[in-house]
């Protein structure tokens, strides 16, 4: 999803150079951005837009490539045969990896080049795409997909950093967040689409070629389009700091993860909470403690930056858990196929994509306070609308709630990433960028494991005892909707039919808890967003460091 944080405030470039100028004991001006060691291809600012281009380009692979082997599962599971682990790491490893290393990348594009970072995801994207096609066990499968999170993580804060770079007129740049955003949800929308059209046609390793020639494209294009650019170089960038924030995201993000899983107190899941945890700490320690840290942690302290962080947490907490529960409620409650469902999820898709390509007026109109709040406001209302659903289909009601909530959703996301980037000093954008990511992911996580433990902690003990089934096929049935309909199928009869109707009533009673808690999350969003900047007006910091 889009990115940035805001102080409000038109920098441009000249902006920028002053205030450096103005601080003492700071090296010559540079414009906004950091070093810059080429402008755009077929050098202009009028070429900007032909970047975004490029840069939407491969945001669009990296989107795509997060839910496009959700339909391949079947497929990969009958020709590879992985045992129940060896698939959920293949499922999982992508974004564990990308969420883990999103910041050691983004710091590092601001020290040697924020081009050369992206180039090298290009170009490890791609290999990893050929592998992952061509995989021949599970194993293979699964380090594929661990070097394809590793491209995604390059990839993903280098187009927002260097968005930030080539837009440094705020009002511009705010358009620019708004297509990119747009491009983002379409991505994740597009992904189960374009996976069950390949499948059609082709073999499961099909949903990884495609990414080889588009790749392949995108590596000369950009660069001979992309400008390099680079935040102010000073000081050695901190390797062991960037390795400990990796294994502490990595341990923290697995157990959220476990805990989502129904794991929440095992010894694992505690471990790798609790080791996550202790890295972390040393590596705020240890930014606290040198001259030119990694990570400027001082930022969260501004309003603009602190609280955009926070919302983005929040928005995803509160709605990825959500949306994964609305997928099974459609099909498993309302008895739709997998092509009913996209078709119904599809004005979640189409409200986001019109609300990020009108991100950028509704902010010049609105300021980003009102903005953000507004669209949890909004979000809010369709989360509870959606209480008005239970046992029987209602199209109408069900396309009204989801376009408000695509609309509210992306209105939130896209304020808040604009605000969080934009108060970002340009030579930190990097960095800002993989805060802004890391947000988001870390969010999602923690979103399926507190909304999932609602559920089962409500739809569980909901299927209660029914009448003529053994404890075995009772125990099967609590762990989800659709065992609970394979037992009852394989059972029969009355006693068959009363677990189905008993099992569907604890599900959407768990649904209605989980949405009541996402709205209560959301309007704490919305309040919370009262923080930000009420307007555009004011410029960025300048940067420490």
């Amino acid at each position: 999803m889009p990115g940035s944080t805001t102080t409000p405030g038109s920098a441009t470039v000249q902006g920028d150079v002053a205030r450096h100028a103005a601080i003492p004991g700071t090296a010559a001006p540079r414009p906004a951005g950091g070093a810059v060691r080429g402008g755009p291809g077929p050098r202009g600012a009028r070429n900007r837009w032909a970047v975004l281009a490029v840069l939407c380009a491969s945001l669009l692979l990296v989107a795509v490539d997060a839910t496009v082997l959700h339909v391949a599962v079947p497929a990969v599971t009958a020709d590879l045969r992985p045992g129940p682990i060896a698939l959920l790491w293949i499922v999982d490893i992508y974004p564990l990896v990308c969420a883990s290393l999103l910041i050691l990348f983004g710091t590092l594009g601001d020290r040697v080049g924020r081009r050369r970072v992206l180039l090298l995801g290009y170009g490890c994207f791609g290999g990893a795409s050929a592998l992952a096609a061509l995989a021949g066990s599970p194993e293979v499968l699964i380090a594929a997909r661990a070097l394809l999170g590793v491209g995604g993580a390059m990839i993903m804060p280098a187009t927002l950093s260097l968005l930030r770079h080539v837009f440094p007129d705020r009002r511009e740049r705010a358009l620019a967040i708004g297509v990119w955003s747009a491009v983002a949800a379409v991505g994740a929308a597009l992904g189960p689409l374009v996976g069950g059209v390949l499948l059609e046609h082709f073999w499961w390793g099909s949903v990884f070629l495609i990414n080889i020639p588009l790749m392949a494209v995108c590596l000369p294009v950009g660069r001979w389009l992309l400008p390099e650019c680079t935040g102010d170089g000073t000081g050695p960038w901190d390797v062991l700091g960037a390795v400990l924030a990796a294994g502490g995201l990595f341990g923290v993000i697995l157990a959220v993860k476990r805990a989502g899983g129904g794991d929440l107190f095992s010894p694992g899941t505690l471990l790798l909470a609790g080791l996550g945890a202790a890295l972390l700490t040393v590596f705020v320690r240890r930014q606290r403690r040198r001259h030119c840290p990694l990570l400027d942690l001082s930022a969260f302290r501004r309003a603009a930056f602190g609280t955009a962080v926070g919302c983005i947490v929040l928005t995803v907490l509160a709605l990825v858990g959500l949306a994964l529960v609305a997928a099974q409620y459609l099909q498993l409650v309302f008895g739709l196929s997998p092509l009913q469902t996209g078709l119904r999820l599809l004005p979640l898709s189409v409200a986001a994509v019109a609300a990020g390509l009108a991100g950028s007026r509704m902010l010049t109109l609105m300021g980003p306070r009102t903005m953000v709040s507004l669209g949890f406001l909004l979000t809010a209302v369709a989360v509870l609308a959606l209480l008005g659903l239970g046992e029987q289909d209602r199209p109408g009601l069900l396309t009204a709630a989801f376009v408000m909530l695509g609309f509210g959703l992306e209105t939130t996301l896209f304020g808040a990433y604009e605000s969080m980037l934009s108060d970002a000093p340009a030579a930190q954008a990097g960095e800002a960028a993989a805060i802004g990511e890391t947000a988001y992911q870390f969010g999602a996580g923690l979103g399926i494991a507190l909304l999932g433990s609602i559920m089962n902690a409500v739809y569980g003990p909901g299927v209660g005892r029914v009448a003529g089934l053994a404890e075995a096929d009772l125990a099967a049935a609590r762990h989800s909707l659709a065992e609970a309909y394979a037992v009852a199928d394989q059972v029969g009869g009355e006693a068959g039919e009363a677990l189905r109707l008993t099992a569907r009533h604890a599900f959407v009673s768990g649904t209605h808890s989980v949405l009541v808690v996402s709205a209560l999350l959301l309007l704490a969003g919305a309040v919370a967003a009262l923080r930000l900047p009420r307007d555009l007006g004011t410029p960025p910091p300048p940067a420490d460091r």
